[in-house]
């Protein structure tokens, strides 16, 4: 899709077939909910200089959080193990609970501060566990702001969810 929102201009697997170990990509990754709980969409940018690439994914029911955990979880799985990552999120709970956060809650027996458990301990012990031998710097944006690549994201996540009704996911079993 070209014009206001860039995407990506190469398929996935297209993408991957031109990084080498060491090779560095920026990806950026955001969650929508339309009510939270309610239907939810990821999406994730990869950007490697002048190839672009997008995944996406929807879940019936879910949360604003659980969607941007999600879009950093699938993105970073996407990726060879060798490629160094910038991630690039709006949500300060990844940006917080994976380079801070966590560390707490793994001495904690994934129990928060106030004792009780961490609210999506699936998703963060997922993610804690990719990101435990990889290189992956974290850095916030500020969404829905002139960050275009965090827009793009934001438009993808959202453009499940509206796939998803478009097929009639939400209303059927």
């Amino acid at each position: 899709m070209k014009g206001k929102f860039d995407v990506g201009d190469v398929e996935l697997d297209e993408f991957l077939k031109g990084l080498t170990p060491g090779d560095r990509i920026e990806i950026y990754t955001d969650g929508s909910c339309l009510g939270n709980p309610g239907p939810g969409g990821w999406g994730a940018i990869f950007v490697f200089r002048d190839k672009r690439s997008c995944i996406s994914g929807f879940e019936k029911m879910t949360t604003n959080n659980r969607m941007e955990l999600r879009a950093a979880i699938e993105a970073i799985k996407a990726m060879p193990d060798s490629i160094e990552i910038i991630l690039y999120t709006d949500s300060s709970y990844v940006k917080n609970g994976i380079t801070s956060w966590v560390k707490t809650w793994l001495t904690n027996n994934w129990k928060s501060a106030s004792g009780a458990p961490v609210k999506n301990q699936d998703f963060w012990k997922e993610l804690a566990a990719l990101t435990e031998d990889r290189t992956v710097n974290w850095k916030w944006v500020k969404g829905h702001s002139d960050c275009a690549n965090n827009n793009n994201a934001d438009f993808v996540a959202r453009s499940a969810i509206v796939g998803a009704y478009m097929k009639d996911d939400l209303v059927s079993d």
